[in-house]
């Protein structure tokens, strides 16, 4: 007769203990060093002084909204925010819900761009409105409350930003985020930026990417699918290809259009 040796019950539990803390060490957003395990690639081309940089000559530009100061955050591919920055003298200067909107927006464009197609939040709007095909879309993937409003906020914007190293997770569904691709082609993370009319936030992400030379866009839905730009092609409240964004004015609008021209992808 066949005879089984099976480990006693207090073994099969340590055992089941010891696998479980495995998975929690190993899924953690921490090496064993505890040091955020950030894309370090990323880190050294958007992270905190490329990227205030990169958006600091963005807003200086004309982008058809307020001249407001703003916000941009920057997440890589795991969802781990790199950089949060500000262009104003203090974080106050621009709008302070605007850190944790810009941070949604670069969770957005990470986790609903794919290698070969890229969408940014621009392009979600027409399809997450009631009867939109990704309706209720918008409600997924909370933001994490804890990672966005942790800390001191004195730090908010700076090299301490609580959000750094963390999920800050969330889903926004209007102009200002953009995925990003390296000079590969390679989908390497997530950019938001938030401060202004969500279109003007549109044409600013645009630029920031562009300085960052992170725009290399393999396709999208707009322009032919070309790119991941946004569309204005509502009529009577519905949008011709159903990747739409209503426009917030005249000047933002050409801006927007012109875009692929004045700051063309993959530069």
């Amino acid at each position: 007769m066949l005879s089984l040796h099976l480990p006693s019950p207090k073994a099969l539990r340590l055992g089941m203990a010891a696998s479980a803390l495995g998975a929690v060490v190993a899924c953690s957003d921490n090496n064993v060093s505890g040091l955020p395990t950030i894309d370090p690639n990323l880190s050294r081309v958007a992270g905190f002084e490329p990227l205030k940089a990169a958006l600091v000559a963005a807003r200086r530009e004309d982008n058809g909204g307020f001249d407001l100061d703003m916000w941009a955050a920057v997440v890589d591919r795991n969802g781990l925010v790199v950089a949060v920055v500000f262009t104003g003298a203090t974080a106050t200067d621009q709008w302070p819900g605007s850190r944790v909107i810009a941070a949604q927006k670069a969770n957005t464009a990470n986790a609903f761009s794919l290698p070969h197609l890229a969408l940014s939040t621009a392009n979600l709007y027409a399809a997450t409105q009631p009867g939109g095909t990704l309706f209720g879309l918008q409600e997924a993937n909370p933001t994490n409350d804890e990672v966005a409003y942790g800390g001191n906020a004195a730090l908010y914007g700076t090299l301490g930003d609580f959000m750094v190293g963390k999920r800050i997770g969330g889903t926004n569904v209007f102009g200002g985020g953009l995925p990003l691709y390296d000079a590969d082609g390679t989908l390497v993370g997530g950019l938001g930026v938030s401060g202004d009319a969500s279109c003007a936030d549109h044409n600013i992400a645009w630029k920031v990417r562009y300085n960052l030379q992170l725009d290399h866009v393999p396709a999208g839905v707009a322009d032919g699918g070309k790119d991941d730009n946004i569309i204005y092609d509502f009529t009577n409240g519905v949008s011709a290809s159903g990747f739409g964004h209503p426009e917030c004015s005249a000047d933002a609008t050409s801006i927007g259009k012109a875009l692929p021209q004045t700051h063309p992808i993959g530069h």
